[in-house]
């Protein structure tokens, strides 16, 4: 019987760490990467009275969602001549395989249903996109502006632009020279920054699309505190926080978000480990005690 003695201390030294740990696989999977933010779609629709475009779009949308448990980038050409449909996808650089096919595996429905059967779409979710067009499609160059968003949150004070223009160097440098490549985020003085090229481009050529777009971010967000910036090949995002990181709840942008979970995920899991390193220390220490009863 002395085994049973004190069941309720050891349920809730329990408890507390399946609470613990419930959080902590909470916080780790709290980042939304399919949250749409936008779309493009062709005027012009199929002409398909036989039906082979709309068998080609499948058979690319079939080949890209199964690549993506594979690949962060992806492109494939489905059907012949006139009637060939050339498509990618791209995930975000820092994606495991499995978030990169579950962002990827959305955006076939989801082009269906905001386009419908156009020549052209491309839809842009916060971890990935997809895109395709027929043969002959008109071509746009690589730093076209696709879409782009700013802050409405204007910087008060002094050192902002010093700031900001600092981290976009480091970028810069970083989608060029990083061990992702093409492909960089971090923080530079309160400054998250994310940015990302084509799978296809060089890393000269990535540079050049990501410096466009600092360029542009600049001119069209001016003194706003975060922005998004989409062009043809490339984009990036910032946001700045003059108080320091603020909590997950209140991030928006989608890389300060994943920045900030690491941080809270990376806390609340040595709260975890320390939680269930006590239960154990209690545990054995209940088992001598109960043993010196004897």
């Amino acid at each position: 019987m002395g085994l049973f003695r004190k069941p309720s201390f050891l349920l809730s030294n329990t408890v507390f760490f399946i609470t613990v740990y419930g959080f902590l696989v909470t916080v780790i999977s709290a980042a939304d990467y399919t949250t749409l933010v936008f779309k493009g779609c062709a005027d012009q629709r199929f002409q398909d009275p036989s039906g082979i475009y709309a068998q080609n779009l499948k058979n690319l949308s079939d080949s890209l969602v199964s690549q993506s448990s594979q690949k962060i980038y992806f492109t494939a050409t489905s059907g012949d001549g006139q009637n060939a449909i050339m498509g990618l996808y791209q995930c975000r650089g820092d994606l495991s395989n499995d978030l990169c096919h579950a962002c990827v595996t959305k955006v076939p429905d989801l082009i269906d249903k905001l386009c419908g059967k156009v020549v052209a779409a491309r839809v842009q979710l916060s971890g990935c996109y997809l895109k395709y067009e027929v043969a002959g499609f008109k071509q746009v160059s690589e730093t076209e502006l696709l879409y782009k968003v700013c802050g409405s949150t204007k910087a008060s004070g002094t050192g902002f632009e010093e700031r900001r223009d600092a981290a976009f160097e480091t970028m810069v440098d970083g989608v060029k020279n990083g061990s992702k490549g093409l492909f960089y985020t971090g923080e530079n003085q309160s400054v998250f920054v994310l940015g990302q090229c084509e799978g296809d481009l060089s890393s000269g050529d990535c540079g050049d699309c990501v410096n466009t777009a600092v360029q542009s971010v600049k001119s069209e967000c001016g003194d706003s505190i975060s922005g998004q910036l989409y062009l043809n090949k490339c984009y990036l995002s910032y946001s700045y926080y003059p108080n320091g990181v603020p909590s997950i709840s209140s991030t928006s942008d989608v890389g300060a978000r994943q920045h900030t979970q690491r941080t809270v995920a990376i806390a609340v899991g040595g709260v975890a480990a320390l939680g269930f390193g006590v239960v154990c220390l209690m545990f054995v220490r209940s088992i001598f005690k109960k043993r010196l009863d004897y």
